[in-house]
């Protein structure tokens, strides 16, 4: 007998360690780990979960675990895990991507320049750096201040320096230009520079500046200014009003729905070195998240702080321990309620929650999509959406529209039409549909383009069934299919499932019926344009002289008949290659 995944949860121990989630097909789509597993895991089944939970617990066919001797030990499993099954609802904050540094090389000539990689081989490493700009702008200044090497190559003896020598932009050591001594003094300016201590540097680049108009070398003193203004502008960005010397991180977490943004101040030496938000989308809460994008942030780079304050309750023990163990370093971890650091974390908890208000905002209809993900069993958001409708009269001018909604908003440069070209004056709304959505996805698979989440048709179960076959045909039926009758606002599946009928309040009935509502337009606005180009075409061939190829010029060249009235009859005639006595007889017949 099948175990569910309920019970299955009430069979795991007491004990510290990890759950891995898998769905159906045996797929891990979620990793967790828990101080307590029976407590951690049975809570996801409790009722009155939120939205996110309920779908990711639909999901799941298969809980297994890994026993850990401590929660520490879990987080390590934990973090191997994710990074070995990518799982869907595991999302990894930094995207992919790793986080920048400075790096300076461990050579006799040392190197600086940006890196995402930490090679273990000596080289000094400054960040990471959660403001890029800011880390550019270091560079910007280092290479204008320090004749610095800018070889990617290992440096090797030449007899004449490159084109940096000549332009005061390198000081040549490849050709013994400059001692190991010398240069080296350059490296540690600028390594003060990057450690926030930039008084010594500003008050260098002030004395050369006097000195040069003192010579009345007024093209070095103005080189000299700018670099002093570059400096200054530098020291102003990073100076906060704090006069202590160690370094510290605060991290702030903040989620709405599915969407989580932390936010991250860097201060070193009483200087605030950067300042960024790092932006992810996670079915964990604020303090799993927090956790894990941590790990991954320290994990990437060096200059990790003596004191790091957090936002949220994460268990300190375990990131001392991490960073102790994994990077071997020993810091002080802290949720602050009072004081300044709390002041400062809670302007750190501001930007993050600023940040991802203005994201659900951007999303359009972040709930609504997330509820029509959770009632139509969809394994996806349905971001994309695409509606189909027919319009006809008697037979005649049948034409399917085709709207997208892209986060639940028309995304209108994406509309097509299609004039039915297979009912030869029958009245058949499901062969108009079949049509209609072969045409469409026959050239999307063609041209690679992106398939919606979800299709949608304007109908019942005869419309559903209808494009159901187009895209058995097509090799697309995983594509989820649903139609929207309008009667009674009753949603229609291909399969099995019952009719289902959506609160009237319920937002994501309100997508769909938008979705049907801007089809039903689009295409009676089509067949509505049909008709009226036929009436025009009956009207111009009624005039002696005017047969259906002179009809279709006219039209070509001038779009409506108010157009062709207002031209001069001469180069109406020239544009359309009609001789002038009947371009004459058309305007005086339309004008009666």
């Amino acid at each position: 007998m099948e175990v569910s995944a309920k019970q299955q949860a009430r069979n795991l121990p007491h004990l510290p360690g990890v759950y891995i989630m898998k769905d159906a097909g045996g797929k891990v789509i979620y990793v967790g780990k828990a101080k307590d597993l029976r407590n951690r895991v049975t809570s996801y089944f409790l009722s009155g979960k939120d939205v996110k939970t309920t779908f990711l617990v639909s999901k799941i066919v298969t809980i297994d675990f890994i026993i850990t001797g401590n929660e520490y030990e879990a987080l390590v499993v934990e973090n191997n895990l994710i990074k070995k099954y990518r799982p869907h609802y595991n999302i990894s904050l930094k995207d992919g991507k790793s986080y920048p540094l400075i790096r300076i090389t461990n050579e006799p000539f040392p190197k600086v320049f940006k890196t995402r990689r930490v090679i273990d081989d000596g080289s000094l490493y400054f960040g990471p750096y959660p403001d890029v700009k800011s880390l550019n702008g270091y560079l910007e200044l280092i290479d204008k201040m320090f004749p610095l090497r800018k070889c990617q190559i290992p440096l090797r003896k030449r007899v004449s320096p490159c084109l940096y020598y000549h332009i005061g932009r390198c000081s040549g050591p490849c050709a013994g230009l400059v001692s190991k001594e010398d240069y080296n003094k350059d490296i540690e300016k600028v390594k003060r520079f990057l450690s926030g201590n930039d008084d010594e540097l500003i008050k260098g680049v002030r004395k050369e500046m006097e000195n040069a108009s003192k010579r009345l070398d007024f093209e070095t003193a103005a080189r000299k200014r700018d670099l002093l203004q570059s400096l200054q502008s530098v020291s102003f960005s990073q100076q906060v009003e704090d006069f202590s010397y160690e370094s510290r991180d605060y991290a702030a977490c903040e989620m709405r729905m599915h969407l989580a943004t932390v936010s991250m101040l860097q201060i070193r030496d009483g200087k605030l070195m950067g300042k960024a938000l790092y932006r992810a989308e996670t079915l964990g809460d604020e303090t799993d998240t927090l956790l894990h994008f941590l790990t991954q942030y320290y994990k990437e780079g060096g200059n990790v702080p003596q004191k790091l304050f957090l936002s949220h309750d994460v268990d300190s023990s375990l990131i001392k321990t991490f960073l102790k163990e994994e990077m071997h370093y020993d810091i002080e971890v802290t949720v602050p309620t009072e004081g300044k650091h709390y002041r400062v974390l809670r302007m750190s908890r501001e930007n993050a929650s600023r940040d991802v208000e203005k994201r659900l905002k951007g999303k359009e209809n972040p709930e609504a999509l997330e509820e029509l993900m959770n009632v139509l069993d969809l394994e996806d958001l349905p971001v994309r959406i695409e509606g189909f409708d027919i319009a006809q009269l008697s037979g005649k001018y049948t034409v399917a529209s085709l709207i997208s909604f892209v986060d639940g908003h028309p995304d209108k440069k994406n509309y097509r039409r299609f004039n039915i070209r297979s009912l030869n004056g029958k009245i058949d709304d499901f062969a108009s549909i079949r049509e209609a959505v072969t045409r469409r996805y026959s050239r999307q698979l063609k041209e690679n383009r992106k398939l919606p989440d979800l299709i949608m048709v304007d109908g019942g179960q005869g419309q559903v069934n209808s494009a159901k076959s187009a895209l058995i045909a097509l090799g697309l039926d995983s594509i989820p299919l649903i139609g929207l009758a309008e009667k009674l606002e009753e949603i229609y599946f291909p399969d099995e499932r019952e009719v289902l009928r959506l609160p009237e309040d319920s937002p994501a009935l309100h997508v769909l019926i938008a979705v049907r509502d801007e089809t039903h337009r689009f295409a009676t606005s089509l067949n509505q344009l049909q008709r009226s180009k036929d009436a025009t075409f009956s009207l111009l061939e009624s005039i002696p002289g005017v047969g259906p190829a002179r009809s279709k010029r006219l039209m070509k060249s001038y779009s409506t008949l108010d157009e062709i009235l207002n031209s001069n009859p001469q180069e109406v005639a020239g544009n359309t290659h009609i001789p002038l006595e009947v371009i004459e007889r058309i305007i005086k017949t339309l004008n009666l």
